[in-house]
């Protein structure tokens, strides 16, 4: 039995022809990732970029239902727990690259390019003009937005209880009225007097009650600070 003679030519042209196939798959690769990025970038782009777009095509078969939101649903999430909902391009913090995948995905499968990006987290994490928990949106058309992406830590449990007095001046007078009667009742008796009576307590009270209304109010103005209904969509600082 005889072995089969080695063609030497045939061997260099085999190799050649797998180097020319690596080569022609390194540049397809590289061309995808070149792609990807530069979509990537453009996805960036907007997300930092002025849009007034209020309505994007998306195709709505392919949306998740609980996903979709009214104004009026973000608006009060805003009011109760003090947050503020802007256009992305004040969002100082950084898009996560999941966040961006979902973008590029929804784009992929809705044949649109998004705009119009908005985002919910607390005033800190927005570059707000006069100078945690981050919840991406577009829009959909007739006041109602499209939830893309949530990312960072939950929000504290008491978040809505510390936003709770500033949701209106009612709330506000209620907790500073409650706050001076119990620091009234921690006024020994017969500080003042030799005899304790109703009436001491209710002077006493209503001092505490200036006292701290006074603080409460030069602390409002001096830092500008507003109600969460005026502040919840604002871009500014001072509010």
């Amino acid at each position: 039995m005889f072995l089969k003679r080695t063609n030497i030519e045939e061997k260099l042209s085999l190799i050649t022809k797998k180097e020319v196939a690596q080569a022609d798959l390194i540049e397809s690769v590289y061309e995808l990732l070149k792609k990807d990025s530069e979509k990537e970038e453009r996805i960036e782009k907007r997300l930092s970029g002025n849009s007034n777009r209020i309505q994007n095509n998306f195709d709505f078969d392919q949306l998740e239902t609980d996903k979709i939101y009214h104004i009026d649903q973000i608006k009060w999430i805003c009011i109760e727990y003090r947050l503020r909902f802007l256009d992305s391009k004040y969002f100082k913090g950084e898009i996560p690259a999941e966040g961006i995948s979902k973008i590029k995905a929804l784009e992929k499968a809705h044949n649109i390019d998004i705009e119009g990006f908005k985002i919910i987290a607390p005033s800190k994490l927005f570059r707000l003009e006069d100078k945690d928990d981050p919840l991406l949106f577009a829009p959909i058309g007739n006041n109602y937005y499209y939830l893309i992406h949530r990312w960072g830590n939950d929000l504290s449990p008491m978040r809505r209880a510390f936003a709770w007095p500033f949701k209106n001046i009612v709330n506000l007078t209620a907790i500073v009225l409650l706050i001076s009667y119990l620091i009234t009742l921690m006024v020994p008796e017969g500080l003042f007097s030799k005899n304790s009576s109703n009436a001491e307590f209710w002077i006493v009270f209503f001092f505490m009650f200036k006292s701290i209304a006074s603080v409460v109010i030069f602390y409002g103005f001096a830092l500008g600070k507003n109600f969460n209904p005026a502040i919840w969509n604002s871009k500014y600082f001072n509010s």
